[in-house]
Protein backbone atom coordinates (compact mmCIF):
# COMPACT_ATOMS: atom_id res chain seq x y z
CA UNK A 1 0.00 0.00 0.00
CA UNK A 2 1.51 3.52 -0.87
CA UNK A 3 2.34 5.94 1.65
CA UNK A 4 0.86 9.53 0.96
CA UNK A 5 2.06 12.62 2.98
CA UNK A 6 -0.88 15.27 2.88
CA UNK A 7 0.52 18.78 3.33
CA UNK A 8 -2.32 20.86 5.02
CA UNK A 9 -2.06 24.58 4.78
CA UNK A 10 -5.69 25.74 5.55
CA UNK A 11 -8.09 27.40 2.67
CA UNK A 12 -12.21 27.01 2.47
CA UNK A 13 -11.74 23.25 3.11
CA UNK A 14 -10.77 24.01 6.64
CA UNK A 15 -12.83 26.77 7.50
CA UNK A 16 -15.54 27.54 10.22
CA UNK A 17 -17.76 30.39 11.08
CA UNK A 18 -16.01 32.54 13.01
CA UNK A 19 -17.79 34.79 15.71
CA UNK A 20 -21.38 36.43 15.64
CA UNK A 21 -21.00 37.53 11.74
CA UNK A 22 -20.16 33.54 10.60
CA UNK A 23 -17.08 34.57 8.30
CA UNK A 24 -15.36 31.82 7.35
CA UNK A 25 -11.48 31.42 8.75
CA UNK A 26 -9.46 28.15 8.75
CA UNK A 27 -9.77 26.42 12.21
CA UNK A 28 -9.57 22.74 11.59
CA UNK A 29 -6.58 20.75 11.21
CA UNK A 30 -5.53 18.20 8.61
CA UNK A 31 -5.61 15.39 10.95
CA UNK A 32 -9.63 16.28 11.58
CA UNK A 33 -10.22 16.67 7.61
CA UNK A 34 -8.46 13.58 7.62
CA UNK A 35 -10.95 11.81 10.17
CA UNK A 36 -13.96 13.02 8.24
CA UNK A 37 -13.50 11.21 5.00
CA UNK A 38 -13.83 7.46 6.29
CA UNK A 39 -13.31 6.03 2.81
CA UNK A 40 -9.73 6.82 2.16
CA UNK A 41 -8.67 4.50 5.00
CA UNK A 42 -8.27 1.74 2.69
CA UNK A 43 -6.55 3.27 -0.56
CA UNK A 44 -2.85 4.25 1.58
CA UNK A 45 -1.27 5.24 4.44
CA UNK A 46 -1.61 8.12 4.96
CA UNK A 47 0.64 10.94 7.33
CA UNK A 48 -0.18 14.53 7.76
CA UNK A 49 2.15 17.73 8.11
CA UNK A 50 0.31 20.80 9.27
CA UNK A 51 2.11 23.18 7.46
CA UNK A 52 0.23 26.13 8.24
CA UNK A 53 -3.55 27.21 8.67
CA UNK A 54 -4.14 30.01 6.62
CA UNK A 55 -6.45 31.51 4.19
CA UNK A 56 -4.80 31.38 0.89
CA UNK A 57 -5.65 34.94 -0.28
CA UNK A 58 -2.77 35.24 2.49
CA UNK A 59 -0.35 32.71 0.82
CA UNK A 60 2.76 34.39 -0.42
CA UNK A 61 6.18 32.94 -2.58
CA UNK A 62 7.57 32.07 0.83
CA UNK A 63 4.29 30.01 1.68
CA UNK A 64 5.78 28.30 -2.03
CA UNK A 65 9.58 27.85 -0.74
CA UNK A 66 8.01 26.15 2.48
CA UNK A 67 5.85 23.41 0.36
CA UNK A 68 8.54 22.65 -1.80
CA UNK A 69 10.80 22.32 1.60
CA UNK A 70 8.74 20.43 3.03
CA UNK A 71 8.43 17.89 -0.32
CA UNK A 72 12.64 17.85 -0.80
CA UNK A 73 12.88 16.69 2.89
CA UNK A 74 10.31 14.31 2.77
CA UNK A 75 10.63 12.89 -0.75
CA UNK A 76 12.25 9.50 -0.39
CA UNK A 77 9.65 8.58 2.58
CA UNK A 78 6.81 8.51 0.63
CA UNK A 79 5.31 7.52 -2.78
CA UNK A 80 2.95 10.98 -3.31
CA UNK A 81 1.85 14.08 -1.63
CA UNK A 82 -1.60 15.51 -1.24
CA UNK A 83 -1.46 19.46 -0.73
CA UNK A 84 -4.85 20.84 0.95
CA UNK A 85 -4.89 24.32 -0.53
CA UNK A 86 -7.42 27.44 -0.68
CA UNK A 87 -8.92 27.95 -3.78
CA UNK A 88 -8.25 31.95 -4.20
CA UNK A 89 -4.43 30.90 -4.81
CA UNK A 90 -4.13 27.40 -5.41
CA UNK A 91 -3.32 27.91 -9.08
CA UNK A 92 -0.37 29.93 -8.63
CA UNK A 93 0.58 27.52 -5.96
CA UNK A 94 0.50 24.58 -8.26
CA UNK A 95 2.43 26.72 -10.91
CA UNK A 96 5.14 27.70 -8.67
CA UNK A 97 5.19 24.23 -7.04
CA UNK A 98 5.60 23.03 -10.71
CA UNK A 99 8.94 25.16 -10.96
CA UNK A 100 10.25 24.81 -7.33
CA UNK A 101 10.03 20.52 -7.82
CA UNK A 102 10.48 19.51 -11.43
CA UNK A 103 10.68 16.17 -13.10
CA UNK A 104 8.87 14.20 -10.09
CA UNK A 105 8.20 10.70 -10.79
CA UNK A 106 5.99 10.87 -7.77
CA UNK A 107 2.83 12.48 -7.97
CA UNK A 108 2.44 16.46 -5.62
CA UNK A 109 -1.35 16.97 -5.61
CA UNK A 110 -2.90 20.29 -4.66
CA UNK A 111 -6.68 19.91 -3.81
CA UNK A 112 -9.16 21.97 -2.10
CA UNK A 113 -12.90 22.69 -1.96
CA UNK A 114 -15.40 25.78 -2.50
CA UNK A 115 -17.39 24.93 0.89
CA UNK A 116 -16.09 23.86 4.37
CA UNK A 117 -15.64 20.23 5.35
CA UNK A 118 -18.30 20.98 7.80
CA UNK A 119 -20.93 22.56 5.24
CA UNK A 120 -24.08 20.25 4.41
CA UNK A 121 -23.70 19.90 0.41
CA UNK A 122 -19.97 20.41 0.87
CA UNK A 123 -17.28 19.50 -2.06
CA UNK A 124 -14.76 18.82 0.35
CA UNK A 125 -15.09 14.65 1.07
CA UNK A 126 -15.50 14.02 -2.90
CA UNK A 127 -11.79 16.16 -3.69
CA UNK A 128 -9.77 14.96 -0.62
CA UNK A 129 -11.16 11.06 -1.99
CA UNK A 130 -10.39 12.00 -5.33
CA UNK A 131 -7.19 13.89 -4.57
CA UNK A 132 -5.58 10.56 -2.96
CA UNK A 133 -7.14 8.27 -5.77
CA UNK A 134 -5.36 10.16 -8.20
CA UNK A 135 -2.38 10.45 -5.67
CA UNK A 136 -1.84 6.56 -5.35
CA UNK A 137 -2.54 5.82 -9.69
CA UNK A 138 0.31 4.10 -11.28
CA UNK A 139 0.43 6.48 -14.07
CA UNK A 140 0.28 9.85 -11.71
CA UNK A 141 3.37 12.01 -11.53
CA UNK A 142 4.27 15.81 -11.48
CA UNK A 143 1.74 18.30 -10.43
CA UNK A 144 -1.40 18.83 -10.51
CA UNK A 145 -4.68 20.15 -9.48
CA UNK A 146 -7.44 17.90 -8.92
CA UNK A 147 -10.81 19.61 -8.37
CA UNK A 148 -14.45 18.53 -9.46
CA UNK A 149 -13.83 15.34 -11.19
CA UNK A 150 -10.73 16.64 -13.01
CA UNK A 151 -7.36 16.08 -13.09
CA UNK A 152 -5.49 19.26 -14.54
CA UNK A 153 -1.70 19.82 -15.41
CA UNK A 154 -0.40 22.11 -12.43
CA UNK A 155 0.97 24.77 -14.72
CA UNK A 156 -2.72 24.60 -16.68
CA UNK A 157 -4.82 25.48 -13.91
CA UNK A 158 -7.03 28.62 -13.43
CA UNK A 159 -9.45 29.35 -11.37
CA UNK A 160 -12.60 29.92 -13.40
CA UNK A 161 -15.90 30.64 -10.86
CA UNK A 162 -16.01 31.47 -7.55
CA UNK A 163 -18.90 29.86 -6.06
CA UNK A 164 -19.21 26.48 -8.02
CA UNK A 165 -18.24 23.07 -7.28
CA UNK A 166 -16.43 23.04 -10.90
CA UNK A 167 -14.33 26.12 -9.74
CA UNK A 168 -11.22 25.55 -12.22
CA UNK A 169 -10.32 25.05 -15.57
CA UNK A 170 -7.31 23.75 -17.72
CA UNK A 171 -6.48 26.35 -20.03
CA UNK A 172 -4.90 25.52 -23.27
CA UNK A 173 -3.91 21.81 -22.03
CA UNK A 174 -6.01 18.77 -22.50
CA UNK A 175 -6.78 16.96 -19.34
CA UNK A 176 -4.55 14.09 -18.38
CA UNK A 177 -7.41 12.59 -16.81
CA UNK A 178 -11.09 12.96 -15.00
CA UNK A 179 -12.50 11.13 -12.05
CA UNK A 180 -15.67 9.19 -12.50
CA UNK A 181 -16.82 7.56 -8.94
CA UNK A 182 -13.97 5.32 -7.98
CA UNK A 183 -12.55 5.21 -10.83
CA UNK A 184 -9.74 7.29 -12.64
CA UNK A 185 -10.32 7.53 -16.52
CA UNK A 186 -6.83 8.71 -18.21
CA UNK A 187 -6.34 10.09 -21.56
CA UNK A 188 -3.88 8.39 -24.01
CA UNK A 189 -2.84 11.76 -25.25
CA UNK A 190 0.01 14.42 -25.14
CA UNK A 191 -0.70 15.18 -21.22
CA UNK A 192 1.01 12.08 -19.83
CA UNK A 193 3.57 11.51 -22.23
CA UNK A 194 6.27 13.09 -19.55
CA UNK A 195 4.35 11.67 -16.62
CA UNK A 196 5.18 8.34 -18.15
CA UNK A 197 8.85 8.66 -18.52
CA UNK A 198 9.05 10.25 -14.60
CA UNK A 199 7.24 6.90 -13.70
CA UNK A 200 10.05 4.43 -15.30
CA UNK A 201 12.49 6.78 -14.25
CA UNK A 202 14.27 6.63 -10.71
CA UNK A 203 15.90 10.00 -10.80
CA UNK A 204 15.09 12.27 -7.93
CA UNK A 205 13.40 15.84 -9.50
CA UNK A 206 15.22 18.77 -9.60
CA UNK A 207 14.42 21.05 -6.54
CA UNK A 208 15.04 24.80 -6.67
CA UNK A 209 14.84 26.86 -3.24
CA UNK A 210 15.06 30.81 -4.61
CA UNK A 211 12.09 33.18 -6.03
CA UNK A 212 12.67 36.67 -6.88
CA UNK A 213 9.11 38.40 -5.21
CA UNK A 214 9.91 41.42 -6.86
CA UNK A 215 7.42 40.91 -10.35
CA UNK A 216 4.32 42.96 -11.09
CA UNK A 217 1.49 42.32 -12.58
CA UNK A 218 -0.04 45.07 -15.22
CA UNK A 219 -3.39 44.67 -17.38
CA UNK A 220 -3.62 47.19 -19.78
CA UNK A 221 -6.90 49.35 -20.21
CA UNK A 222 -7.66 51.90 -22.62
CA UNK A 223 -6.29 55.29 -22.05
CA UNK A 224 -3.59 53.72 -19.26
CA UNK A 225 -0.93 56.18 -18.24
CA UNK A 226 2.62 55.41 -19.23
CA UNK A 227 3.83 56.95 -16.07
CA UNK A 228 2.67 53.75 -14.01
CA UNK A 229 5.87 52.52 -14.80
CA UNK A 230 8.28 55.16 -13.01
CA UNK A 231 6.30 54.05 -9.96
CA UNK A 232 6.77 50.42 -10.72
CA UNK A 233 10.05 50.69 -11.25
CA UNK A 234 10.73 51.31 -7.86
CA UNK A 235 9.44 48.02 -6.31
CA UNK A 236 10.10 45.38 -9.32
CA UNK A 237 12.36 43.88 -11.03
CA UNK A 238 10.03 42.48 -13.94
CA UNK A 239 6.71 43.51 -15.28
CA UNK A 240 4.29 41.35 -16.75
CA UNK A 241 2.15 43.02 -19.42
CA UNK A 242 -1.34 41.49 -19.63
CA UNK A 243 -1.87 43.09 -23.29
CA UNK A 244 -5.25 43.65 -25.58
CA UNK A 245 -6.02 40.76 -28.24
CA UNK A 246 -3.16 38.30 -29.33
CA UNK A 247 -0.50 40.64 -28.18
CA UNK A 248 -1.83 44.62 -28.93
CA UNK A 249 -0.02 47.20 -27.24
CA UNK A 250 -1.20 50.97 -27.12
CA UNK A 251 1.19 53.56 -29.39
CA UNK A 252 1.73 55.84 -26.62
CA UNK A 253 2.78 53.06 -24.01
CA UNK A 254 5.60 51.54 -27.28
CA UNK A 255 7.95 53.97 -25.85
CA UNK A 256 8.28 54.02 -22.17
CA UNK A 257 7.52 50.17 -22.22
CA UNK A 258 10.77 49.34 -24.49
CA UNK A 259 12.98 52.29 -22.08
CA UNK A 260 11.76 49.39 -18.93
CA UNK A 261 13.46 46.61 -20.80
CA UNK A 262 16.49 49.02 -22.33
CA UNK A 263 17.28 49.81 -18.66
CA UNK A 264 17.86 46.26 -17.65
CA UNK A 265 14.18 45.57 -16.15
CA UNK A 266 12.64 42.27 -17.17
CA UNK A 267 9.09 42.92 -19.19
CA UNK A 268 7.11 39.58 -19.94
CA UNK A 269 4.54 39.87 -22.38
CA UNK A 270 1.18 37.49 -21.99
CA UNK A 271 -2.62 38.53 -23.04
CA UNK A 272 -5.87 39.48 -21.35
CA UNK A 273 -7.53 36.92 -23.15
CA UNK A 274 -7.41 33.37 -21.22
CA UNK A 275 -7.47 31.03 -24.01
CA UNK A 276 -4.88 31.06 -26.93
CA UNK A 277 -2.22 32.79 -26.19
CA UNK A 278 0.18 35.24 -27.62
CA UNK A 279 1.64 36.16 -30.98
CA UNK A 280 3.62 39.48 -31.48
CA UNK A 281 3.83 39.34 -34.96
CA UNK A 282 0.15 39.37 -36.23
CA UNK A 283 -0.18 43.22 -35.87
CA UNK A 284 1.65 45.95 -36.34
CA UNK A 285 0.88 47.24 -32.24
CA UNK A 286 2.70 44.70 -31.23
CA UNK A 287 5.77 43.73 -33.51
CA UNK A 288 7.86 46.49 -32.21
CA UNK A 289 8.54 44.23 -29.23
CA UNK A 290 8.73 40.32 -31.13
CA UNK A 291 11.99 40.37 -31.11
CA UNK A 292 13.59 43.44 -28.54
CA UNK A 293 16.37 42.17 -26.21
CA UNK A 294 14.89 41.75 -22.92
CA UNK A 295 11.03 41.04 -24.06
CA UNK A 296 10.04 37.82 -22.91
CA UNK A 297 6.75 36.54 -24.53
CA UNK A 298 4.33 34.31 -22.68
CA UNK A 299 2.98 32.57 -25.59
CA UNK A 300 0.19 30.20 -23.97
CA UNK A 301 0.63 30.27 -20.28
CA UNK A 302 -1.84 31.26 -18.29
CA UNK A 303 -1.50 34.09 -15.80
CA UNK A 304 -0.66 31.66 -12.86
CA UNK A 305 2.52 30.04 -14.41
CA UNK A 306 3.93 33.43 -16.48
CA UNK A 307 3.59 35.23 -12.34
CA UNK A 308 5.40 31.80 -10.79
CA UNK A 309 8.19 31.38 -14.01
CA UNK A 310 9.25 34.75 -13.95
CA UNK A 311 10.14 34.76 -10.00
CA UNK A 312 11.43 31.11 -10.88
CA UNK A 313 13.59 31.97 -13.65
CA UNK A 314 14.71 35.87 -11.77
CA UNK A 315 15.54 33.71 -8.35
CA UNK A 316 17.89 31.37 -10.00
CA UNK A 317 19.59 32.96 -13.11
CA UNK A 318 22.65 35.51 -12.77
CA UNK A 319 21.66 37.47 -16.22
CA UNK A 320 18.86 38.01 -18.81
CA UNK A 321 20.42 35.70 -21.26
CA UNK A 322 19.94 33.01 -18.48
CA UNK A 323 16.57 34.33 -17.18
CA UNK A 324 15.30 34.21 -20.62
CA UNK A 325 16.52 30.54 -20.95
CA UNK A 326 15.09 29.45 -18.00
CA UNK A 327 11.94 31.70 -18.91
CA UNK A 328 11.56 29.57 -22.66
CA UNK A 329 12.13 26.12 -21.01
CA UNK A 330 9.09 24.02 -21.05
CA UNK A 331 8.43 22.40 -17.51
CA UNK A 332 5.35 20.23 -16.84
CA UNK A 333 3.46 21.40 -20.12
CA UNK A 334 3.18 25.23 -18.90
CA UNK A 335 3.72 26.56 -22.69
CA UNK A 336 3.80 25.53 -26.33
CA UNK A 337 5.39 28.22 -27.92
CA UNK A 338 4.56 29.33 -32.10
CA UNK A 339 7.61 28.98 -34.71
Amino acid sequence: MKRILVIATGGTIASVAQGEGGALAPGISGEELMERVPLIGGLCELEVEQLMNIDSTNMRPRGWLAMARCIRERYDAYDGFVVLHGTDTMAYSAAALSYLVQGSRKPIVLTGSQQPMAAPFTDAKLNLYHSLLWATDPAASDVHVVFGGQVIVGTRAHKQRTMSFNAFTSVNWPLPAIIRGERVVRDAGPGMSLGAVYARGAARPSFYERLDERVAVLKLTPGLDGAILEALASSCNALVLETFGIGGIPDALARPLLAWADAGNTLVLTTQVPEEGLDLGVYEVGRAFADHPGVLRAADMTIEATVAKTMWALGNARTPEAVEELFLRVVNHDRVSRA
